[in-house]
């Protein structure tokens, strides 16, 4: 086994010879097992044990009895109490989700606080787990992600039982006499895994004596096939996918070539916190007009006329006003402005730029507010004497609906005297009888 053992992590590539470990060891056959191969093995380690509180008396017992081992390996020993319980009610969470979600917390902050000592925890997850999670993720309803069992190694974590299962575990521990703690709570069938374990998969041995071994190949078959699936994902997203400024831009002609669509936009959508219900109800809408938005716990997506455009939730400023007074030369709230007064207006040259307002000073009404823009707004363009709604201006300008939510008004008491980087009021607008001329340039 010891063999076995230097192979599987040689081949996985999980550490070196001189990287020091911390071995996660409850105290249970597996993390023993584990524990002595690394002494065999003469690596570098230390131990660290949860006490989830959960059995009373037990987990107490079994951390006295981690604690002897590491006193007399010789070795660090790091120990943390936990309120598993609450934990789990606090977040509304199931007890194997809670104590799992403190365990891995705990290691983060020991590898942490620990760096560069240490470079990985190791878990004493062994084959027959990977069989366990296989179940657990097909009964729950999982993508191909979740069919390839546990990986050896991610990230800070290793698994180097991984080549081992649950009998080979079990005679290296009698052929040694190593002594181990049993858990109670490993009989119940109380628990998903358990159910499994107990009466699943002895099933499944009776009906097929090969059984272990198969699905051990089919989960090694699945990892092989979920590289190709990901590496086709990852191409196609390279493909159809731009970001700009924290913004992430899908294009729609591209996607609908894609077949089957509904796995391409899970995939690519997932990492927002979109789940499959609402990529549907996207691939309903495709070839709808735009404008519709769908919303995960971290973000939205705006349907827009030629992209799927996702964008972060934030702080909204759609009903925020910001009013300054006349004496301003300078501001950066909500978008860097700065004021300028120019006296002798008939003897001004004009330079025409869309970061540039040259505006009658004396019709303004101060505190001028800056505002986003809402439905009903009009304004009178540069150089005409109608009425134009905003929404037509930006219809007419191609505005998408992100660069609509972008805009910013510069007002004068109800009116608007600047559609902010793109077009003046023509109330506004200086004239030979202008004396004083306010000069306001936007830093795009």
């Amino acid at each position: 086994m010891i063999e076995d053992f230097f192979d599987f992590i040689e081949k996985n590539e999980l550490f070196t010879p001189t990287d020091k470990i911390i071995l996660a060891i409850s105290g249970g056959i597996d993390s023993v097992v584990m524990c002595e191969l690394f002494n065999r093995a003469c690596f570098s380690f230390s131990i660290a044990h949860c006490n989830f509180r959960l059995r009373g008396q037990e987990s107490d017992e079994d951390e006295i009895f981690v604690k002897e081992i590491a006193k007399k390996l010789g070795v660090d020993f790091f120990c943390k109490k936990f309120d598993t319980k609450k934990h789990a009610s606090d977040n509304g969470i199931s007890i194997q989700m809670a104590a799992r979600e403190i365990r891995y917390d705990w290691f983060n902050f020991l590898m942490l606080n620990n760096f560069p000592k240490y470079k990985y925890v190791a878990n004493a997850h062994h084959l027959d787990d990977q069989t366990e999670t296989f179940f657990i993720n097909l009964l729950r309803g999982t993508g191909i992600s979740g069919l390839h069992g546990i990986n050896p190694k991610q990230g800070n974590i290793i698994r180097p039982l991984m080549f081992a299962g649950r009998k080979e575990i079990l005679n290296f521990a009698n052929d040694n006499n190593l002594s181990y703690r049993e858990d109670s709570s490993n009989k119940s069938d109380k628990y998903l895994r358990n159910k499994i374990r107990h009466k699943l998969l002895p099933f499944f041995n009776e009906l097929n004596p090969e059984f272990d071994n198969l699905i051990k190949k089919n989960i090694e078959n699945l990892k092989e096939t979920e590289e190709i699936y990901r590496n086709e994902i990852s191409r196609q997203k390279k493909r159809i996918f731009k970001e700009k400024d924290g913004i992430t831009y899908i294009s729609i002609s591209e996607l609908i070539k894609l077949n089957p669509i509904r796995t391409y936009l899970f995939e690519f959508l997932k990492a927002f916190g979109f789940n499959i219900s609402i990529v549907e109800d996207i691939i309903t809408s495709i070839n709808n007009i735009s404008g519709k938005e769908f919303h995960s716990s971290t973000h939205r997506i705006i349907k827009d006329r030629e992209y799927l455009i996702i964008k972060p939730l934030g702080i909204t400023t759609k009903n925020l006003e910001y009013y300054f007074s006349q004496e301003e030369t300078i501001v950066t709230k909500p978008i860097k402005l700065s004021f300028q007064k120019i006296e002798n207006a008939q003897n001004i040259q004009l330079k025409l730029s869309k970061s540039i307002a040259m505006l009658d000073f004396e019709k303004l009404k101060f505190p001028i507010c800056i505002r986003k823009w809402k439905k009903g707004d009009y304004f009178i363009p540069f150089g005409s004497n109608l009425k134009k709604k905003l929404s037509d201006f930006f219809i007419d300008n191609k505005f998408s609906i992100l660069e609509k939510e972008e805009i910013w008004l510069l007002c004068s008491d109800d009116k608007i005297a600047w559609i902010i980087g793109q077009r003046i009021d023509n109330r506004f607008r200086i004239s030979k009888n202008t004396n004083l001329i306010l000069r306001i340039e936007v830093n795009i």
